[in-house]
């Protein structure tokens, strides 16, 4: 196997890790509160501290930050590329804190207002995502260090540490479900657990713990590659205009990407109690498979695709691209099928919930795995675009998004219910990675042209900026030539005869826990038969 692929299939067992754990928070957090009003509180407390941390150090910088640092490390060496890591992350932590202070004193009427949070909560659940939210802004300061850490570890290609992270965030968050949460002792077996009676306080307690144990367990990986913090920014230094200026669109196409869970629970707010819970635990199902198929490739992609920008190698640029967005359809698309058919009986024995719940839940992950492909093929698409520095294109395509999911949304939620919000966000998804992709594909040359005059006039103040930013762009970006062959068609094949499989077992053995669980692995067994040669290219990636 190649060192892309070894990379993935170890950030996929550890995201695979993780997931499972945030499975397990989630069951016991569900068994404790069920689809109550007071975990609608909150779940929608959390979105202003995740927007937060997206846009500062998550998503946002980080991936804006992982192509210029690998360009330093490449040219100039460690002791320069972590000079670069220390300004970066000096300047993030000071944004983050002024930015949760002014969170903390506006929280009131971010959350009240009509275009808000929660405008259909009432008082009292108000107040309480009001206080939630003000004290989830403690662990969105650690994850303003925290996030880069991993991005600054991922640059130098270790990514051991970085994924061991997410696992001791979701360890702390147990902690704080299990321990922190419950009024009465909480039993596993032979094992009893004290209860310190918080309620729902102790899950944002468990957050800060994650938090704090989620930045603790990379520094060995700072000190194995010999990190010197230096207390300054320098905002005039080439290198940190650089991420600056990538930052910038990045930033916005996090803020939109945000707005759109802003929305989400904006919508699901003025529908019946345990709409919020419902969306929130259909997209955490939907990420799992979404997380292990895309994430772990996109995660592992982007270095590589950093360097070979680099070298201007457009040959195996285009090759690592077109591999990637091919195993991504051959698995997505029968997982998604697979899914779909066999979870009802999982879903019954995690949650426990009432028929009437449980059904709401079934119809919204169903609607948001319709969007599991579009998700996993936007982590490679965008990637493909931010190892070029272009962080433009990809705020395009972010507008087309959110265009998409408030005209949408707002018309189905109320028909359809929380199931509409969820065929919504497929849409919109589904409807972006193919916009970039066909960019990617048809109009890199006029897209070059145009947005590099865009960048002169309003992303670089001096000439020496300019300079520097667009030598590499003076040359002309060959389109990326997406040879699928008939993969779309034998995914779709394996989806079908998997998903047939699956319901025929069900059927058989009974729509039961077993019957769910052997039918879909005999179903994903007579899929992967279809995807055997990407299955090869995966391998090789």
């Amino acid at each position: 196997m190649s060192r892309l692929t070894k990379t993935s299939l170890m950030l996929a067992i550890f995201f695979a890790l993780d997931k499972g754990l945030g499975i397990l928070r989630q069951v016991v957090i569900a068994r404790q509160f069920g689809l109550s009003a007071e975990l609608d509180a909150y779940n929608a407390a959390n979105n202003i501290p995740d927007l937060l941390f997206a846009l500062i150090s998550g998503g946002s910088l980080a991936i804006a930050f992982i192509p210029v640092l690998s360009e330093v490390l490449t040219q100039h060496g460690r002791e320069s590329a972590w000079r670069l890591f220390s300004r970066i992350a000096n300047l993030a932590f000071m944004v983050t804190g002024v930015l949760a202070l002014a969170v903390a004193l506006l929280a009131r009427p971010m959350v009240g207002w009509e275009l808000g949070i929660a405008p259909g909560f009432n008082e009292s659940q108000q107040e309480l995502v009001i206080t939630l939210m003000r004290l989830n802004l403690i662990a969105t300061l650690l994850f303003s260090i925290s996030g880069l850490v991993m991005a600054g570890l991922q640059a130098n290609q270790h990514f051991f540490l970085p994924a061991m992270a997410p696992l001791l965030y979701n360890l702390g968050q147990i902690f704080g479900a299990l321990i922190l949460v419950p009024q009465k002792n909480y039993v596993l077996g032979s094992v009893t657990f004290p209860a310190l009676g918080l309620g729902v306080y102790g899950l944002v307690y468990g957050v800060i713990l994650g938090a704090v144990l989620h930045l603790v367990i990379q520094v060995p990986g700072l000190i194995i590659y010999r990190f010197r913090w230096i207390p300054e920014i320098g905002l005039r230094t080439p290198s940190v205009q650089k991420v600056l200026r990538l930052m910038g669109p990045r930033l916005v196409t996090m803020l939109i990407i945000q707005l759109i869970f802003i929305v989400r629970d904006n919508l699901a707010s003025r529908l019946p109690s345990g709409a919020v819970t419902a969306l929130a635990y259909g997209w955490m199902i939907q990420q799992v498979p979404e997380t292990l198929l895309g994430t772990a490739l996109g995660t592992a992609i982007l270095p590589t695709l950093s360097e070979q920008v680099a070298i201007r190698d457009w040959g195996r640029f285009q090759e690592t691209v077109e591999n990637a967005v091919k195993v991504i359809l051959s698995l997505t698309i029968p997982v998604c099928c697979i899914l779909a058919v066999g979870l009802r009986p999982l879903l019954v024995f995690a949650f426990g919930f009432e028929p009437q719940g449980t059904d709401l839940l079934l119809w919204v992950t169903r609607g948001f795995l319709l969007g599991l492909t579009g998700h996993a093929l936007l982590e490679v698409a965008a990637r493909s675009f931010y190892a070029q520095q272009d962080a433009i294109t990809p705020l395009f395509a972010a507008l087309v998004n959110i265009t998409i999911y408030i005209v949408v949304g707002s018309r189905l939620f109320r028909p359809v219910g929380a199931a509409g919000i969820s065929l919504t966000d497929a849409l919109a998804f589904t409807s972006q990675a193919a916009f970039l992709l066909f960019l990617l594909r048809f109009f890199p040359n006029i897209k070059t042209k145009i947005w590099r005059k865009l960048k002169e006039h309003f992303l670089c103040i001096s000439s020496d900026c300019q300079q520097m930013r667009f030598k590499g762009l003076s040359e002309q970006v060959p389109g990326i030539q997406l040879k699928l062959g008939n993969t779309i068609y034998r995914a779709l094949l394996g989806a079908g005869l998997g998903g047939l499989m699956t319901f025929a077992v069900l059927m058989g053995i009974g729509d039961n826990l077993w019957g769910s669980i052997v039918g879909m692995l005999l179903g994903g067994c007579l899929a992967l038969l279809f995807i055997l040669p990407e299955l090869r290219i995966m391998l090789k990636l």
